[in-house]
């Protein structure tokens, strides 16, 4: 029995306008991800990689055609309900870490439930913590965490509103191969856990852990 589609695209086209120019960030692009699936995003630089995944996170709309998140048509929504169903469903996880410096690791995560802190929020927070390694480190200020340790922050803080997706833009594009090579791991274990996960990677090799791929070219599925 196939799994539900979480998120459902048909010819989807991306258009920005500078000046008189029309640039097509993405062509009549079609695809679909299953609740569950763990897909790269592989291409050149400029094939409309990140364009997809700012659409698939709320974050743009198309210019035509349909995107369809948890059976949601986006086109057409207004801004507050993009924010709704972004917050909702998605977790972001960015290349730049865009950690707060006088924040500790655990302040980090917890920043989204600024205001929207639940009862029992505190235990949440430990459980995140530990699932992305960081026990140790929990009271540190980012300056005095790694690279991959940074990188495990912002998962963690991703993860804290219990996203059903979470979507990554070159997650390791600042980590050495070595410590890239673990960030890919921790997203394999969040996947078995259950979790669809998108990811934009330039690295082919790391590509390969995902379940399958899907590869853009000039802003078209090729």
């Amino acid at each position: 029995m196939k799994k539900e589609e979480v998120i459902s695209a048909k010819e989807l086209t991306k258009i920005y306008r500078r000046g008189s120019e029309e640039i097509h960030a993405l062509n009549d692009v079609s695809f679909a991800i299953r609740k569950g699936e763990f897909v790269a995003v592989v291409g050149p630089s400029g094939s409309g990689k990140t364009t997809m995944l700012n659409l698939i996170g709320c974050l743009d709309t198309p210019t035509r055609g349909s995107l369809r998140l948890n059976g949601t048509e986006i086109s057409g929504l207004k801004e507050k309900d993009l924010v709704k169903l972004r917050r909702e469903n998605i977790g972001f996880v960015f290349q730049q870490f865009f950690l707060l410096p006088t924040l500790t690791v655990r302040e980090n995560i917890e920043l989204p439930l600024l205001f929207n802190r639940k009862d029992g929020y505190k235990s949440k927070i430990d459980e995140i913590i530990g699932l992305v390694g960081l026990k140790a480190r929990a009271e540190h200020l980012p300056s005095q965490l790694s690279g991959g340790e940074m990188q495990r922050v912002a998962i963690g803080r991703a993860l804290v509103n219990e996203p059903k997706i979470i979507l990554a833009d070159e997650p390791t594009g600042n980590l050495d191969s070595a410590t890239a090579l673990k960030i890919f791991e921790l997203f394999r274990n969040l996947n078995s856990q259950g979790l669809t996960l998108i990811i934009v990677s330039h690295n082919l090799e790391l590509a390969k852990i995902a379940h399958r791929k899907i590869y853009l070219r000039d802003g078209q599925v090729v």
